[in-house]
């Protein structure tokens, strides 16, 4: 009998409509992310280097480029013959069969999975957060409060506990209540959606919800087993970890990577970051080329001026182009005298000449005020843009345009041209 002490279940399938259009043909985990990595890499490499051997990756929406990317495990020491790395889509079944509805739901319909190896804990982790953590050192804790669940948590400013799960707790950490987004929140001290829960305990508060519509943890989960008396602790996390789930977000976690002391380390030999890389050429700088404080991927080829951004690998940056404050995914390519502030642009994408991007002022976004609201230009992956035209701030575009797409050269701010089938 295969028996493992404590396996994960890692979320990997939301469709992160918050992001815009970069998670418009892509899962938000495949999201690429530091020039090098994928959104994914972190909890997967947390998972390793934490001592956790089986991982389960329940995906759904969107999948083919998160599927591309974890393969069999190989960049985690995750190909193994007994546990490692699997990845769990939703399958047709005899009966009841269905999507993953909420994120319980998901884990209710890979119980058979969960079973085959006969765990005393179960770890749920979610694929979309930036962070490190020894989840061996929460589980020591879990067992010392002698717990059936376990969330981690961390203050968050007030005016932003209303976005997360808040939970009240007494001096030992015991929960004395929980609250999923609160319009009046009674604490800043805000799950991570890092759970770490007694098979038991979970597996019976699955079978008992599993009718429940769109079963989720924080909504239906979490508050059946503390209303169930259950052992409920708080583990509070002090590290650095950011949910990406904006534009604004990630943008900033790409930012605070090039800080000149930088808040979360990509460059620590204890706790590194694995990933999948490509096999390809070394990075080039041109003879007129000027770069300052960046992150710049291999095989990139810079022969403009490039300031406080991150660079993907394979990104070619032409001739006399200025890139500053921005993100530009792997493969993409800018033309020859660009210039190009705040923008995120997604990967293959293709600019032509003397484009300009970031100009005129902040205007309110015409295609979704909530998620374009940041100031940024955003262009989501294979995406063309024609030479010589202007793109102003807040703005957004997905797709093959051309020069007659921009009305007297310009994307005014706030704007956004999204071609058919590309949403």
């Amino acid at each position: 009998m295969i028996k493992k002490e404590m396996i994960a279940m890692l979320l990997a399938g939301g469709q992160g409509s918050r992001l815009g259009v970069l998670t418009a043909n892509v899962a938000k985990p495949a999201v690429a992310f530091g020039g090098k990595y994928r959104i994914i890499d972190f909890p997967l490499s947390n998972c390793i280097n934490s001592g956790i051997d089986t991982v389960g990756v329940l995906t759904q929406y969107r999948h083919l480029k998160l599927n591309t990317h974890i393969g069999i495990g190989v960049p985690w020491d995750l190909d193994r013959n007994y546990g490692g790395v699997t990845l769990l889509p939703p399958y047709e079944k005899t009966e009841h069969s269905d999507w993953y509805s909420g994120t319980a739901n998901a884990i209710y319909q890979n119980m058979e999975y969960i079973e085959s190896y006969h765990p005393e804990y179960v770890l749920i982790l979610g694929g979309d957060h930036i962070y490190k953590m020894d989840y061996e050192v929460m589980l020591d804790y879990h067992k010392s409060r002698n717990a059936d669940v376990t969330i981690a948590c961390m203050p968050v400013p007030w005016e932003e506990a209303s976005r997360f799960g808040v939970v009240v707790a007494d001096a030992t950490g015991n929960i004395q209540e929980f609250e999923e987004k609160p319009e009046k929140p009674s604490s800043n001290l805000a799950s991570m959606g890092i759970y770490i829960f007694n098979w038991s305990v979970l597996k019976e508060a699955l079978l008992t919800l599993k009718s429940v519509p769109g079963c989720d943890f924080g909504k239906h989960v979490i508050p059946y087993v503390h209303d169930k008396n259950h052992n409920c602790y708080v583990y509070e996390f002090n590290g650095y970890w950011k949910d990406v789930g904006t534009l604004g977000s990630y943008w900033e976690a790409n930012m605070e990577l090039i800080d000149i002391i930088p808040e979360f380390n990509l460059y620590e030999e204890f706790w590194k970051i694995y990933t999948n890389n490509d096999i390809i050429t070394p990075l080039y700088f041109g003879e007129s080329s000027k770069v300052e404080r960046c992150i710049i991927g291999e095989g990139a080829e810079v022969y403009g001026e490039v300031s406080g951004s991150v660079i993907g690998a394979g990104v070619t940056i032409g001739e006399g182009a200025v890139v500053k404050n921005s993100i530009i995914m792997r493969g993409a390519s800018i033309g020859a005298g660009c210039v190009i502030d705040k923008a995120i642009i997604g990967e293959n994408v293709k600019v032509g000449d003397h484009v300009e991007m970031g100009v005129g002022e902040f205007a309110p976004s015409v295609l979704n005020p909530k998620v374009y609201a940041f100031d940024l230009v955003t262009i989501a992956e294979n995406s063309e843009i024609p030479s010589d035209v202007k793109i102003g701030k807040n703005t957004a575009i997905s797709g093959v345009t051309f020069a007659e797409d921009y009305p007297d050269g310009l994307l005014a701010g706030g704007q956004a041209i999204i071609k058919a089938g590309d949403m």
